[in-house]
């Protein structure tokens, strides 16, 4: 007979943010200046440029950036606007393939980057190239209308880009996923896969769902019948640190808990048959299986709107053989997402309601006040945002 769990006493409960922080374009704008704005923000993979002259055109909450290989190789990133005029620079991309989330890659920009209104053009190491019938000197150099930088930096083969001038080391936001996962060779991996979804739901309710697994139980059968510990004792208690044990005889996220993939080189035996999750604030989402990554990219597109790219990786040994096929892993986490999408965008509807006073966290949901405790570091003490 299964062990009797105590209920947490109400009382234990903290309280939530107030309704407008999810709801608010006030606060989306202030989140976007205070944090999308001004802290490391993902926008994809190295493996997405591949090339010399190849390009993302991406969107940090309502800013637009292109992010490219120069021809000397080296990755940078620009506002996508033309110093002549304002005009963007790049409008729309051809794509070769299925259309990227938040960012799409170019079939090859070349060797410069040509303004479409009066035919300025700029070198892809952002120095002005040339500009029709002006003529610079020494009192007005060209150098004087380069395009504006982007702070760039990578980690674990994803982009991250800065739109702060005083941007600070990304190291920052990546020590405790450099801590808990560094044994996954992330650089190693390529995208086998990838899912788009777009919620109408705020990126924090998102981010407080993932955070944990009281839900689980409810909304998760076929995740809890895989990993019965999400289910257990209302989710309450996960090691994530250390991982979370699959059932007997599964070691990944497939519904057969099984794979004929190898498991990544260099894991622990722990990290071989368990489950970890980690998150690079604020908009990177990380789930680790022995043989694959589901990396979640949120692309936050105003209070009650985020799209999400859920990217499969893998080594890239395995998706160099015959054969390769994504599709059992891409199967399970595609359930798995829809369930999720579905009860945060029930979520979102709710906090709509003239009826909704505001919510609570169980104790079972701590790691859910980290959503909390981020945005008071971020905007400040604001009303709505409670400090017990």
């Amino acid at each position: 007979m299964a062990a009797e769990i105590e209920p947490v006493r109400a009382s234990q409960m903290k309280s939530a943010m107030a309704p407008e922080f999810y709801l608010s374009p006030e606060v989306f704008a202030l989140e976007a200046k205070n944090i999308f704005h001004s802290e490391w923000f993902c926008v994809g993979r190295l493996d997405q440029v591949p090339e010399k002259g190849d390009c993302l055109l991406v969107e940090v909450a309502g800013e637009s950036v292109i992010v490219l290989r120069g021809r000397d190789g080296a990755m940078r990133a620009f506002y996508n606007v033309c110093r002549h005029r304002g005009s963007q620079l790049i409008r729309a991309i051809a794509l070769p393939d299925a259309a990227e989330p938040g960012a799409t890659r170019s079939a090859r920009i070349g060797a410069a980057i040509v303004c479409p209104y009066h035919a300025w053009s700029y070198n892809t190491d952002g120095t002005l190239r040339a500009a029709p019938f002006v003529q610079f000197d020494a009192a007005c150099p060209k150098e004087k209308f380069s395009l504006v930088p982007v702070a760039l930096e990578s980690w674990g083969g994803f982009i991250f880009v800065n739109l702060s001038e005083q941007a600070q080391p990304l190291a920052g936001q990546t020590a405790r996923a450099m801590q808990t996962l560094g044994r996954y060779p992330f650089a190693e991996m390529r995208r086998g896969a990838q899912l788009v979804y777009d919620v109408q739901a705020n990126w924090k309710v998102l981010l407080e769902n993932y955070n944990e697994c009281y839900h689980c139980g409810p909304v998760h059968p076929e995740l809890c019948s895989l990993v019965p510990a999400f289910r257990d004792k209302g989710g309450a208690g996960l090691g994530w640190e250390h991982g979370i044990p699959h059932r007997s005889g599964a070691w990944t996220f497939t519904e057969s808990g099984t794979s004929a993939r190898a498991p990544f080189p260099g894991l622990s035996d722990v990290e071989k048959t368990h489950h970890k999750g980690e998150i690079i604030y604020p908009n990177l989402l990380l789930s680790a299986a022995a043989e694959h990554i589901a990396a979640f990219t949120l692309w936050p597109r105003g209070p009650d709107a985020t799209r999400i790219a859920c990217e499969f990786l893998f080594h890239e040994s395995e998706i160099g053989k015959p054969g390769f096929d994504a599709g059992d892993v891409v199967d399970f986490w595609d359930l798995v997402n829809r369930q999720d999408w579905g009860i945060c965008e029930s979520v979102q509807r709710g906090m709509r309601s003239r009826g909704f006073r505001g919510g609570f966290y169980a104790p079972m949901e701590d790691p859910s006040l980290d959503i909390r405790r981020y945005l008071a570091r971020h905007l400040g003490e604001l009303p709505g945002i409670p400090r017990d």
